[in-house]
């Protein structure tokens, strides 16, 4: 598929920035049980000890812990829908991006900082500091363009490449449930 270019993305950030700031919906599920593996999933469970169940995540670990357990504030990630479509052109490409909730929400900085929890079907999540930048397998698999996009201004404010959260109450998530920011 061929890579969008930066005009692409700048001509796109309006319809971006129309994701609802209060109310919003979860687009899509995606489970990853191995590196590089993807299960789109209509529900899943989301817990207080390994996130999405059947993800990779705890067993993964993380090369920023000084043990290489995992990151407890990098347990789920969340992505903007409308950049998900902007950023790989298609919904079934959707996955490659490696985030595990794809939500019509707007996930800004100013929205959502850091400490904000988000009711999201039955389960709560708590935004958590820790960033959410794009990496060389997503850039790999979007363009050089769409790295730049995602981390650098406005994208870095807007979170366009996704936000990190940590499960603060378990529970079933649905493919059109309701995602909430909580006051």
């Amino acid at each position: 598929m061929e890579h969008r270019t930066a005009e692409e993305f700048t001509a796109a950030l309006d319809e971006i920035r129309q994701a609802p700031a209060a109310v919003g919906t979860v687009e899509l599920i995606v489970r990853r049980p191995a590196e590089d593996e993807r299960e789109v999933l209509d529900e899943c469970m989301l817990d207080l000890e390994v996130g999405l169940v059947g993800d990779a995540w705890l067993a993964r670990g993380s090369k920023a812990m000084p043990d290489g357990s995992a990151n407890p504030d990098a347990q789920l990630t969340l992505m903007n829908a409308r950049a998900a479509e902007v950023i790989t052109g298609t919904r079934d490409r959707w996955p490659l991006a490696g985030d595990q909730l794809y939500v019509d929400l707007d996930l800004s900085v100013e929205n959502l900082p850091a400490g904000t929890q988000v009711a999201v079907g039955e389960a709560v999540v708590e935004v958590t500091p820790e960033p959410h930048t794009g990496c060389a397998k997503f850039s790999a698999r979007f363009g050089t363009e769409a790295l730049k996009f995602v981390n650098k201004s406005p994208g870095r404010e807007l979170r366009l490449r996704g936000v990190n959260a940590r499960v603060v109450q378990p529970g079933t998530v649905r493919v059109g449930d309701a995602i909430n920011k909580l006051a």
